[in-house]
């Protein structure tokens, strides 16, 4: 049994300086030492690279040692998919400092289950307010005629040529490449340009003139994996076919999420996935997004062997 410490701070200006002052007993003890440095508290722990490797590498009965409740979660959607995650693996979690000291977090007894549910509300509750008040400040701002935000790293006419260049077939990797931009930026110039709402291509750059894509009668059924993520959310966004169709669907586990199994005409995938557009936009998270992109390549996938099969 071993401790292992988990270190995390939100940007790239802030430091884990007090994290280590905290637990630095431990670490002067040698206990390995996993980070997930300018990671947002918003992403999920069981999303986080570092704390992914802490859980690959840990053993039956190690304990997790963070020095507050908010390097590791702060909401109770958090807290209540990592607890059985811990249970179940039989890993313990301590934290060094503030209320929640002292007590092991991943106890499965009824009086930890519901001071901790309690505590995770508070500090969703706190984050909130946060969240609140630099709203507030923003519009504030703005009121006084302050410009905000980073400068945009690309001028107009360069934002006008990335979007001439991706209807000419260019990969956004290529054009990142090419402009010495994250693939994320210019992503968000596309969608700004709204160019990337194409439905029938599934989010692919147009087919270069003289190759257009043979679309399959829209009636073919297909039977193809809808992941869990996009399935709880389509219950309560998506249209009645789409509902209906995630009803007399079949949910096979898979690890700790699971997928539902639709058989159902293409038309209606590609009607899923444009109803699930919500989970591909930057905010929705990683899982969410990779959720998405899964989905899309299947339904892109199934198109493709409809279209050599003609």
């Amino acid at each position: 049994m071993a401790d292992r410490i988990y270190l995390r701070h939100s940007t790239d200006k802030q430091s884990d300086a007090r994290q280590r002052h905290a637990l630095a007993a431990l670490l002067t003890a040698g206990a390995p030492v996993y980070e997930d440095p300018a990671t947002s508290s918003r992403q999920l722990s069981l999303d986080r690279a570092g704390f992914t490797l802490l859980l690959d590498e840990a053993a039956v009965g190690d304990t997790i040692r963070i020095a507050d409740a908010a390097r590791l979660f702060r909401s109770v959607a958090d807290i209540l998919a990592l607890r059985p995650v811990l249970i179940r693996r039989g890993l313990h979690l301590r934290v060094e400092s503030g209320l929640l000291s002292g007590i092991d977090l991943a106890s499965d007894d009824p009086g930890t289950k519901m001071m901790v549910s309690v505590l995770a509300a508070v500090l969703e509750f706190q984050r909130d307010m946060i969240s609140e008040n630099t709203r507030k400040g923003v519009a504030a701002a703005e009121a006084a005629g302050k410009s905000l935000g980073r400068p945009a790293a690309l001028d107009s006419d360069q934002a006008a040529a990335v979007v001439a260049a991706y209807r000419e077939g260019t990969a956004v990797k290529a054009l990142a490449r090419q402009y010495q931009v994250a693939p994320k930026t210019i992503r968000r110039i596309l969608d700004v340009a709204r160019v990337r709402e194409l439905p029938d291509q599934l989010d692919m750059p147009p087919a270069a003139p003289g190759h257009e894509r043979h679309v399959p009668a829209a009636d073919q059924e297909v039977v193809l994996d809808l992941p869990g993520l996009l399935a709880d959310h389509l219950r309560t966004v998506g249209d009645d076919a789409v509902r209906d169709a995630i009803g007399a669907g079949r949910a096979i586990r898979r690890g700790q999420g699971h997928t539902v199994r639709i058989t159902a005409p293409l038309a209606l995938h590609r009607a899923a996935l444009r109803q699930a557009t919500a989970l591909a936009a930057e905010a929705a998270g990683p899982a969410a997004r990779k959720a998405h992109r899964v989905y899309a390549a299947r339904i892109t996938a199934a198109d493709q062997q409809m279209t050599l099969g003609t």
